[in-house]
């Protein structure tokens, strides 16, 4: 299909890669409220763009999608805790989507396989680098706070966190969770 070098059509994209689009957000953030948030976020930045698009093809149309979601993941990722944070503090919350919803997009994606393989993956660490992902990873906390509780130097907490990550990229099965690439 040809796309109108003047119009793209975002109902098209929307009918093509709506669900998959927010199963790959819930995957990648394992938490359903947060994928929603990115997903809706991803379409609105698609419907306020959609005459700057320059491409030709469906093909292209589509990967113009799938970067923004891209780019709306990494700016979640830098931004993440800063940012419900300062939400929480201000009293201000998107309100709570309906809990069937939620329950439908935690099984499309696959969460609850993924949460086991990450619990598994993460009980294969040793304490300490277990205790480092978790300080650093799962609290937010800076390298050098992270550092000072694990009592040693910062480019050692560095390390031990990225080869944990690594072990724990390594040692989920892939198979068994899908292509979460």
């Amino acid at each position: 299909m040809i796309v109108p070098k003047d119009r793209l059509n975002v109902d098209v994209l929307y009918a093509c890669h709506g669900r998959d689009l927010l199963t790959w957000f819930a995957r990648r953030t394992a938490d359903t409220e947060t994928a929603l948030d990115l997903w809706a976020e991803t379409w609105a930045q698609a419907v306020a763009g959609r005459r700057r698009y320059r491409g030709r093809t469906e093909n292209e149309a589509a990967g113009w999608l799938w970067g923004i979601a891209r780019n709306q993941l990494a700016m979640y990722q830098r931004r993440g805790a800063a940012e419900l944070r300062a939400l929480r503090r201000l009293g201000i919350a998107r309100p709570a989507a309906d809990d069937l919803v939620l329950a439908e997009i935690e099984r499309e994606a696959g969460l609850d396989a993924l949460r086991r393989e990450l619990d598994d993956a993460l009980a294969s660490l040793s304490d300490p680098h277990r205790e480092a992902v978790e300080l650093r990873v799962m609290r937010g906390l800076p390298y050098p706070e992270v550092a000072a509780r694990l009592g040693i130097t910062e480019p050692a907490a560095r390390a031990r966190v990225s080869r944990s990550l690594h072990n724990l990229a390594q040692s989920i099965d892939r198979e068994a969770l899908g292509d979460l690439t």
